[in-house]
């Protein structure tokens, strides 16, 4: 993969976890193949396709939150990072900070997304 290929694949990923902060549904289905999956948490449900993902991302829209990207690695067409979300849920602060893994299709699309977390692994703020 060339550098410019693994700089896009870095930069999908810093958009990704950026508009996990800030973003709509609509905005992070975009980064996404069309018949694209998503695995949050790795062991529940697999969705299939931008409409399911879509619907899953809409759960984030009303919450408020903050994220921070900590660690990035590209090879090939495949990428692992870790990053910081911080969010509210009702009158609780909560933090979890996943492992991610995705593989990105020949036009830079995510095609695949899996998040490595437990639901021992949020804490509360």
């Amino acid at each position: 993969m060339s550098t410019q290929t693994s700089t896009a694949a870095a930069d999908t990923i810093r958009r990704y976890v950026a508009l996990l902060e800030s973003g709509s549904a609509d905005d992070l289905v975009a980064l996404f193949a069309e018949n694209a999956t998503v695995e949050d948490p790795v062991g529940g449900e697999v969705r299939h396709g931008r409409e399911s993902i879509h619907a899953f991302f809409t759960t984030l829209e009303n919450l408020e939150r903050h994220t921070e990207l900590t660690l990035v690695r590209v090879v090939e067409d495949e990428a692992a990072f870790a990053f910081t979300i911080t969010f509210t849920a009702g009158d609780t602060q909560l933090r979890l900070q996943p492992i991610d893994t995705v593989v990105f299709n020949a036009n830079g699309e995510i095609s695949s997304l899996r998040s490595y977390f437990a639901s021992s692994d949020m804490t509360p703020v």
